[in-house]
C-alpha cells in the first residue's frame, strides 16, 4: 500500500489552526491488522503503520518519498471557505426586524 502525503484538517471543536499547517507522511499499511485475543485490542506486526513524519512543506515530503523509492499518493485538502463575522452585524435594523416576526 502507498504511502499518504496530507496536510492535517482542522479539529472541529477547535477554533485554532495549530498543526494544520505542516504536511504529514504517513507510511502504508503492509500487514493486517487483527484484534489480541487477551485484550481486545486492535494491532499490527508492521512497526511503520506507527511512524508519522512532519514536514514544513509538500514539496520537502514529496522529496523525500522519491529519496528512499517509496511510492506515496498526495491527497489535497479541500481549500477553507472563511467569512469574517462582525459582532455589530448582530444589531443591524433589518435583523431586529426579523426579530419580531
Amino acid at each position: 500500500m502507498p504511502a499518504r502525503i496530507y496536510r492535517q484538517s482542522k479539529p472541529a471543536g477547535q477554533s485554532g489552526f495549530a498543526g494544520t499547517r505542516e504536511w504529514v507522511f504517513e507510511y502504508g499499511q503492509s500487514a493486517p491488522r487483527k484484534q489480541s485475543a487477551l485484550m481486545g485490542w486492535t494491532g499490527s506486526a508492521d512497526p511503520q503503520s506507527q511512524i508519522h513524519l512532519y514536514f514544513d512543506s509538500r514539496e520537502a515530503a514529496e522529496a523525500y518519498a522519491q529519496r528512499e523509492h517509496i511510492a506515496y499518493v498526495v491527497e489535497e485538502t479541500a481549500p477553507r471557505m472563511r467569512r469574517p463575522k462582525v459582532y455589530a452585524d448582530n444589531f443591524r435594523y433589518d435583523r431586529i426586524q426579523n426579530w419580531t416576526h
